[in-house]
């Protein structure tokens, strides 16, 4: 229990209008227009201190720069209201009951503290309404449900996992915890999803079975969803999207991958499995555009995650399924709206990779991604998406309009945490006439080559984390496309790789047709000694 909820539980108690908690004042409660202290006086240090405990993460971390905050904090007896900020050097904070009409009081039982005294008196502490008790009330749902996202936050996961017969889990660091509760019912997952859900959304979801949406809670964080059926019922996956956005210096993001965002024209690919922090970097450098340039930036997603106000640059973001039926139509629509910049928020399909990359020859500076891992790979799958006949005109188009691939993946930190772990393409006058001529499997050795112009492989920026102590050298292993010349390195920088060839071993031993010794035997055909 946050030591801050003893006071609220004071506040909703005496039906008061505010807690104020004032530097070098009581804490006081505003009782019919009256101020009647609680505390006696709190220093600045105490003040913050108070505030951290119930604060989101990023709402903590202005507190620790002294920056203005405004959050919601929602505990057993409901939602509230925090403002806080520095007057004359002293910390000023109120915390009002949430007056939006949104949330209802939730009623029961309660630890209450004595004015005079502040001593907590016995009785259980706080539950949270269980989910089937949401069910009958769209308000309660509604609650429910914002505070399983804010237990997510505040855990400093990155995606909640909502599921029938299972407790609701999170995913921290990469593993699954799951958190204490009842199993979910489908009952409940649905009245806490339809809770939440547009429209729109509700509609899809009945006609499709699965539906994206973005949902935000003011002051903690914005929400990526995805709402499905499996055979146990609805299901669905929430992926944290900060309120603030990541730099692109706080992310890591070299120099030269930040010097694509002045280009004028040229297409610029992100890419990564899912879930290796393609968006936030994308995000952090369109920031730096918005920034840094005074130009007109359109962003097409699905849905819109990161929210980019308008800086220096205007920036139009459209949602496709709301603002626009697809990408390609929206792409295509955009080559009217006067842009100077587009990002893309997935090249899904043929005609929309060819519209990217004819946007991009004709003066337009293009942000796309792909679900690929390396940069060689990237280029492949983007020529391979078009007929044999067009293929040698694409290439030759694509050799002029790309300027760059980032391909990521992210590795769990030592002591805690994910790092990002970045291959690195920038299109020079020989990457590209490799393009041209159709031989892509020599980029990896011109990147090799290239380190002084920014270039990197993936296996040197892996072994580079694991040189700085950041990544264990199995984890970067695993996470290694080239795994072989990746041990190598590893050896030849002193590092034990006994993980590695006991992985070959087990590999080895288990083979269907192994004789005494695990090889020597004669191959037979379909049993991994022989090409079929």
């Amino acid at each position: 229990m946050a030591q801050l909820d003893k006071l609220l539980s004071v506040m909703i108690q005496k039906s008061a209008e505010a807690l104020y908690l004032d530097e070098d004042q009581p804490s006081t409660l505003k009782l019919e227009g009256n101020d009647t202290p609680v505390t006696k006086a709190l220093n600045g240090p105490q003040v913050v201190g108070l505030l951290k405990e119930i604060a989101p993460p990023q709402a903590a971390a202005n507190l620790d720069q002294k920056a203005p905050v405004k959050f919601q904090y929602t505990n057993a007896e409901g939602v509230f209201l925090v403002r806080a900020m520095l007057q004359s050097n002293k910390w000023h904070c109120q915390l009002t009951v949430d007056d939006k009409g949104e949330f209802e009081r939730r009623t029961g039982m309660f630890r209450a503290v004595d004015l005079e005294t502040g001593v907590v008196s016995s009785g259980p502490a706080p539950a949270p309404v269980p989910a089937s008790a949401a069910i009958s009330d769209p308000a309660k749902a509604r609650m429910e449900m914002e505070r399983l996202l804010r237990i997510l936050v505040d855990r400093a996961g990155s995606d909640l996992h909502l599921r029938v017969t299972e407790p609701p889990i999170i995913r921290k660091s990469g593993e699954m915890e799951r958190l204490e509760g009842e199993k979910m019912t489908d009952a409940a997952l649905t009245a806490l999803l339809q809770s939440i859900m547009p429209d729109r959304n509700l509609k899809e979801f009945a006609e499709h079975n699965d539906t994206d949406f973005a949902y935000e809670i003011e002051g903690v964080a914005r929400f990526r969803a995805n709402v499905l059926k499996d055979r146990k019922g609805i299901a669905a996956v929430f992926r944290v999207i900060p309120s603030n956005i990541v730099t692109a210096d706080q992310l890591g993001v070299t120099p030269e991958v930040q010097k694509l965002c002045y280009l004028t024209k040229g297409l610029v690919l992100v890419t990564g499995p899912t879930g290796s922090g393609k968006s936030t970097t994308l995000c952090a450098l369109v920031d730096l555009v918005n920034r840094s340039r005074s130009d007109h930036v359109i962003t097409i997603e699905d849905p819109i995650e990161f929210v980019h106000e308008n800086k220096s640059c205007i920036v139009t973001q459209r949602q496709v399924g709301v603002h626009t039926d697809s990408f390609k139509s929206a792409l295509r629509a955009a080559l009217r709206e006067d842009p100077d910049i587009i990002l893309v928020g997935e090249l899904r399909d043929l005609e929309t990779v060819a519209i990217a990359i004819e946007t991009a020859e004709t003066g337009h500076l293009v942000f796309g991604t792909l679900h690929t891992t390396t940069a060689a790979s990237t280029i492949d799958r983007l020529i391979d998406q078009f007929p044999a006949d067009r293929q040698e005109q694409v290439r030759t188009m694509l050799s002029e309009s790309l300027k760059g691939v980032v391909s990521q993946v992210l590795c769990k930190k030592i002591g805690g945490g994910r790092v990002a772990a970045r291959e690195i393409l920038l299109v020079n006058n020989a990457i590209s006439n490799l393009i041209r001529e159709g031989k892509t499997f020599q980029i990896p050795s011109i990147m090799q080559t290239s380190k002084r112009l920014g270039m990197q492989t993936m296996n040197d920026t892996l072994l580079d984390l694991v040189e700085q102590k950041l990544v264990e050298p199995k984890e970067a292993w695993m996470k290694s496309v080239e795994k072989a010349s990746f041990v190598a390195s590893l050896k030849a920088k002193g590092h034990d790789t006994s993980f590695a060839e006991s992985e070959d071993k087990t590999a080895a031993g288990g083979a269907p047709g192994a004789g005494p010794g695990g090889a020597g035997g004669a191959a037979r055909p379909g049993m991994g000694g022989a090409k079929r």
